[in-house]
């Protein structure tokens, strides 16, 4: 099996010759699922003297960032799920200086944070506390000091709790076995030459608890009369995923045989085959012990091989149980081992979108809106979990005979956490489906949830005209020069009864510049639901080539049929 990541802290901490210990430090090694999407997490604070309070400050800061990091949800990446920590730490921090002016001192501190996920490390730092990285020898200070210094005194510039706006400085550095991380507060950093520690940090004889023990009780023999906290990280062993290992977390279950009505796979009875594809099988199924119909999807053994596939197919029982809304197919936990590689999933009675939009080739507005209404309320459910769906189009798309709408497929959902794990495999290949693909996705740009919103205004457009509004490419497109190879077809084309303000709506949302598209779904709906005059004025003052092209070219076309035979008559 592949490796895990594993680290082992050791830390030390002393009031010195102080009265009060205002330093804190904290740190966690989770274990399973959530080991793998959030690491490893370690912070040090040091709560400023002057302040009654700090050592308050200073331990909510390390506990409650470890605490609340490891508590967001896994598919939001490390820089995300920090920030967020970080803005509510603050907030607090600085709500409660506000009530307590006038009272009693502040409560303020510095704060020093990494996070080591797959073999990456994530530092997070604000104020004059310090990270050092140890690796194959060589020492580097990762952190610059925030403080002023005047003639007399040095002062912080950026604390915790000071501000209502935080900055933080936030970087990576890439990870090897081995290496350590050190963090200090100025107690320790300020009584020891840069030498001296990489010497203390660099002994192997020792464990890295009395390392730190020793880096403390050095800087206050030399002096120190602040309170001093030393915390060291150890690398032991780094996630790094062979394509062997890879293929051997891929492949543990074998692929299930085609199944026929009757069949029985671990104890659920096949009901009817619903699809049965080249890349994948579909059956209703019941389960034997407790008569509950459900979905069972497993891949075809023509895809036994392809591990990119594979990846994305064990992805999809995982975002289904990490989504819980009721415009999003839910998957489920299996209650008896699982035998052979598959995953179950809703059982949702009713028609796809592609069936229902040949069954109902002009629909009104307000169906398609209704419509569009809930396949937002679904992909704003991707969106609040850092997820991008990536493959939306009508046969993704259901409706259960309540009328309620769910998306289906998540086997090219894009994880933000699972970004930042390391793969061998090749996902270079753009995702989604042709026609429905967005056009970012074949410039070789990152993609977002406006290309979500642009396969839906694609899904939206078609449902209106019965046609795409993109000319259809003769042949799979997987790359695209520029954006201005894509010429778009106004809806009005196609049906004229469509009001303009519509039209104006879907050639924001179809917009192939990502930038030039809506920068919320909010947004979209609305315009959607009530005219936005501004936007329909763009259209109608557009030039007559851009709102009727053919129109154009045709009265050119005369025009100069006319010239000629003015030319030949005189």
């Amino acid at each position: 099996m592949s490796k895990q990541l594993d680290v082992c802290f050791g830390g030390y901490s002393t009031k010195g010759q102080k009265a009060l210990n205002q330093d804190a430090f904290a740190a966690s090694l989770p274990s399973g699922v959530e080991r793998e999407y959030k690491g490893a997490a370690a912070a040090i604070a040091d709560g400023v003297s002057s302040c009654e309070d700090s050592h308050i400050a200073s331990q909510t800061a390390v506990t409650g960032f470890i605490e609340d990091y490891l508590s967001t949800p896994p598919s939001w990446g490390v820089g995300h799920s920090a920030s967020r920590v970080l803005t509510g730490l603050n907030r607090w921090l600085y709500h409660e200086n506000q009530n307590r002016m006038g009272h009693r001192e502040s409560m303020l501190t510095t704060f020093s944070a990494v996070v080591v996920k797959s073999s990456t490390l994530f530092c997070f730092h604000v104020g004059d506390s310090r990270i050092y990285h140890l690796s194959e020898g060589e020492l580097e200070q990762l952190t610059s000091d925030h403080v002023l210094a005047t003639k007399n005194h040095e002062y912080l510039s950026r604390a915790l709790g000071a501000d209502s706006h935080l900055e933080v400085d936030f970087f990576k550095r890439t990870l090897n076995p081995n290496d350590r991380l050190l963090l200090t507060t100025d107690g320790v950093h300020g009584h020891l030459t840069f030498a001296r520690i990489k010497e203390l940090l660099s002994d192997n004889n020792l464990h890295i608890e009395a390392i730190a023990k020793k880096i403390v009780e050095e800087a206050y023999d030399n002096g120190s009369d602040d309170n001093l906290t030393a915390l060291i990280v150890e690398i032991n062993q780094l996630p790094l995923e062979t394509l062997d290992e890879s293929h051997q977390r891929l492949t543990q279950l074998p692929i299930p045989p085609v199944l026929k009505p009757g069949n029985k796979i671990d104890d659920f009875e096949v009901l009817q085959v619903i699809f049965s594809g080249t890349r994948s099988h579909m059956y209703l199924v019941k389960d034997l012990e407790s008569a509950e119909l459900f979905i069972l999807k497993a891949p075809s053994e023509n895809f036994a091989e392809d591990l990119v596939y594979l990846d994305g197919f064990i992805r999809e029982e995982w975002v289904g149980l990490t989504l819980d809304h009721p415009h999003v197919m839910k998957t489920y936990r299996p209650t008896r081992p699982k035998h052979f590689m598959y995953y179950l999933g809703e059982y949702i009675e009713g028609t796809n979108l592609r069936q229902w939009m040949h069954d109902n080739p002009a629909p009104s507005i307000d169906q398609v809106r209704q419509w569009a209404q809930q396949i937002v309320s679904g992909l704003r459910a991707f969106q609040r979990k850092d997820m991008i769906h990536q493959d939306l189009k009508p046969e993704n798309i259901m409706i259960n005979k309540d009328g309620q709408i769910k998306i289906l497929d998540f086997g090219t959902v894009l994880i933000a956490g699972s970004e930042e794990l390391n793969s061998p495999l090749d996902k270079s290949v753009p995702q989604g489906s042709v026609n429905y693909i967005a056009p970012e996705f074949l410039v070789g740009e990152k993609a977002s949830f406006k290309s979500d919103l642009y396969s839906l205004g694609v899904i939206i457009y078609e449902m209106l005209t019965g046609t795409l509004p993109y000319k259809e490419p003769n042949v799979k497109r997987i790359t695209l020069n520029n954006y201005c190879e894509l010429n778009y077809i106004p809806s009005t084309h196609h049906r004229k009864e469509i009001p303009i303000w519509i039209e104006a709506c879907l050639k924001k949302a179809l917009q192939p510049n990502p930038v030039h598209r809506y920068s919320a779904f909010s947004e979209f709906m609305q315009d959607l639901s009530v005219p936005n005059r501004r936007l329909e004025a763009t259209i109608l003052k557009q030039p007559l080539i851009e709102k009727h092209p053919v129109r154009f070219w045709q009265g050119a076309a005369a025009l100069l049929l006319i010239l000629n035979l003015l030319q030949v008559l005189t």
